[in-house]
């Protein structure tokens, strides 16, 4: 079932159990993931992964939401996003561990035969997209760096 389906499949079923802040939620997303889908126009259906990026947009709004609300001690506030943070984290996929992520890096740089920190940018390119939702972005790219600078 594709991401779309089960948000559409799991909006039904909040509405049919009463759950107003999960279908807000997931109709909030539909509507991100329907402008998205406009910009790209219908020559370019979405893929997965754009509607992934959507959904990692979403988490992350949420989260520096919580950082200004606790900063501003709206603690109603951040309880709310909290509740939306989960919801939305519901949809993606399984977190990577920074071991396993280290262990994928270490094979692709191997596999490129990247040598140093100006090899970085293709080692992000092709392992982005793999570990996308997973794992956070600036944790891969601190993993990366760390394995491509040599050790003293």
């Amino acid at each position: 079932m594709s991401l779309q389906q089960r948000l559409l499949e799991e909006m039904k079923t909040a509405m049919r159990d009463g759950d107003a802040l999960k279908v807000s939620v997931i109709r909030l997303l539909r509507a991100s993931i329907k402008n998205k889908e406009i910009s790209k126009g219908r020559q370019n259906p979405l893929t997965e992964q754009d509607i992934l990026e959507t959904i990692i947009s979403a988490t992350k709004q949420r989260k520096d939401s919580i950082e200004q609300f606790t900063k501003g001690k709206r603690m109603d506030l951040v309880a709310k996003e909290r509740n939306e943070l989960e919801i939305l984290q519901t949809y993606l996929p399984q977190s990577l561990s920074v071991e396993e992520l280290k262990a994928k890096a270490q094979a692709l740089i191997k596999e490129i035969g990247a040598n140093g920190q100006k090899d970085m940018g293709k080692i992000m390119k092709i392992l982005m997209p793999q570990v996308a939702g997973k794992i956070d972005g600036s944790v891969v790219g601190q993993v990366v760096k760390d394995l491509l600078t040599p050790s003293s």
